[in-house]
């Protein structure tokens, strides 16, 4: 059975709203729900980004499901910091917490004043704090020289078990990279054929564990309702890798996208008044290859949308799965 979850996104809620947002979407019927993981908002109408790991605590101890995040070791976060913070939530709630690891973005990083490495040694660093985070949350002592830097660390209150870390890709090339570093796959909704051969580059190298699918999609009222959604708060969605990636203020993404295509745009939010159109749609993508999927309104009413979720979507969505 595919798992439906939540996206709560942090770029466009305060934590406090975000934190009955997702309180709200279990008892909407989702399954579990995951988050982002940034310091800055994808654009400057977004207007927030709370700390994911705070946030974490009060959104597990609030909830009884399964939660997950997108993280980006290796520059703003050195990854013995983020072992210790797995560990911390994986100790206080076994068996519903998961991170998905990926090479970062530098509208993030930027903020330590390093320099932001290319893609290959953005690659490097994270397969190096993979191996550290691993080896720490075996409960080894660890002392590391490259990419990352670490002296004899190690982290003191363990799970009894380490929760699984699978790997964030967009491209095929990096998905096939990721199998057999990691528990799983995490991606974001794209072109079918583009996505499945993300999904295929990570099977094909021996990857292993639940691919795990993203889906931004605006449901409103009416179809022109829910584009003025996606116009205000996903244009962003228009910038995709390499650009995304090196960009490092939210202003860059808005100049970039002044006068957004509606075609394209349509491409990378799932525009929909239909809940069962909707659901048929999102279907159609997890039939790709996925075992869970994360849905992200990305309108900032959240309250009508889970509404309307466990009425209508998730309903239409689990007879289409």
């Amino acid at each position: 059975m595919v798992l439906v979850g939540y996206h709560a996104s942090h770029e466009q809620l305060p934590p406090s709203a975000l934190l009955r947002s997702v309180v709200a979407a279990e008892q909407a019927g989702f399954d579990g729900a995951m988050c982002s993981d940034h310091l800055a908002p994808w654009g400057v109408k977004q207007g927030h980004s709370g700390f994911a790991w705070s946030w974490l605590g009060a959104a597990l101890a609030s909830t009884s499901f399964s939660l997950g995040v997108v993280n980006a070791p290796g520059q703003r976060y050195h990854p013995v910091i983020i072992a210790q913070a797995i560990a911390t939530l994986e100790e206080m709630f076994p068996g519903r917490f998961w991170a998905a690891l990926g090479s970062g973005e530098a509208m993030n990083e930027h903020v330590t004043g390093d320099p932001w490495p290319p893609k290959d040694h953005r690659n490097a660093r994270l397969a190096e704090s993979l191996t550290v985070i691993r080896r720490l949350l075996a409960g080894e002592e660890v002392s590391h020289d490259g990419a990352v830097r670490v002296h004899r660390a190690r982290v003191w209150s363990r799970p009894e078990s380490a929760p699984p870390l699978l790997g964030a890709a967009v491209s095929a090339e990096t998905a096939g990279w990721l199998a057999g570093r990691v528990d799983g796959l995490a991606t974001v909704a794209q072109e079918p054929e583009a996505l499945r051969r993300v999904v295929e580059a990570y099977g094909d190298a021996g990857g292993e564990g639940p691919c795990v699918l993203q889906v931004h999609l605006s449901l409103a009222e009416t179809d022109a309702a829910a584009f003025a959604l996606a116009e205000d708060q996903w244009p962003n969605g228009l910038i995709g890798p390499p650009r995304a990636w090196d960009f490092d203020q939210p202003e860059d993404f808005d100049a970039a996208i002044r006068d957004p295509d509606e075609a394209e745009l349509r491409k990378s939010v799932l525009v929909d008044a239909d809940a069962a159109a909707l659901a048929q749609r999102i279907a159609e993508l997890v039939a790709i290859g996925f075992d869970r999927v994360y849905l992200h309104h990305v309108g900032k009413d959240q309250e009508t949308y889970l509404a309307r979720a466990g009425e209508e979507l998730l309903p239409a969505l689990r007879r289409a799965l």
